[in-house]
């Protein structure tokens, strides 16, 4: 696949092709949004590649965790959990923020879904793409878990959120077959 530097308009689509030309966006916040995108871009080719029975099928009957059980399960979680993160974000910036309530998604669902959350984290991120780092790192952001965070530190999770859950579902896989 091709790569070409430069600036990118904020657009945001994951779409698999095998011979997709890559833009990279500016600055630190961009970094973290390409690789926001390349995480979910490989999720969805996980998800994309099952039918809709595996995506269905219950992978862990014993877990308690009810985001936990199927990959349907965990797909939606993901997703809520973006939104999740952008509406910390606009709450900090005091921007309106919509909370998105997600119900259980058919396996097609996904790729407009996660690709809805990610252009809601870009349309967060407008007009914020320059800005230095050393005033991000001064934005405390408080989650709902008990952690604080900066918000390089809140795009950062949120991209190894989506890598712990794609290693999730590779195991839950691997354990069929």
């Amino acid at each position: 696949s091709g790569h070409r530097l430069g600036h990118r308009d904020h657009h945001v689509g994951v779409t698999m092709t095998k011979t997709m030309t890559k833009t990279y966006r500016s600055g630190p916040l961009g970094a973290l949004i390409d690789e926001y995108e390349r995480a979910a871009a490989e999720l969805l080719a996980i998800i994309n590649s099952m039918t809709d029975e595996e995506f269905e099928a219950v992978r862990d009957p014993e877990t308690t965790n009810p985001d936990c059980v199927s990959v349907q399960t965990v797909a939606k979680h993901v997703v809520v959990c973006g939104y999740n993160y952008a509406g910390m974000l606009r709450n900090v910036w005091a921007v309106e923020h919509r909370a998105k309530r997600q119900t259980k998604m058919k396996r097609r669902e996904v790729t407009p879904r996660m690709n809805e959350m990610l252009a809601y984290t870009v349309d967060t991120l407008e007009g914020r793409w320059n800005t230095p780092v050393n005033k991000f790192q001064a934005t405390t952001i408080q989650t709902g878990w008990g952690q604080t965070f900066d918000v390089e530190q809140l795009l950062e999770h949120a991209v190894m959120h989506i890598h712990r859950h794609r290693r999730q579902i590779e195991r839950f896989l691997g354990r069929q077959g």
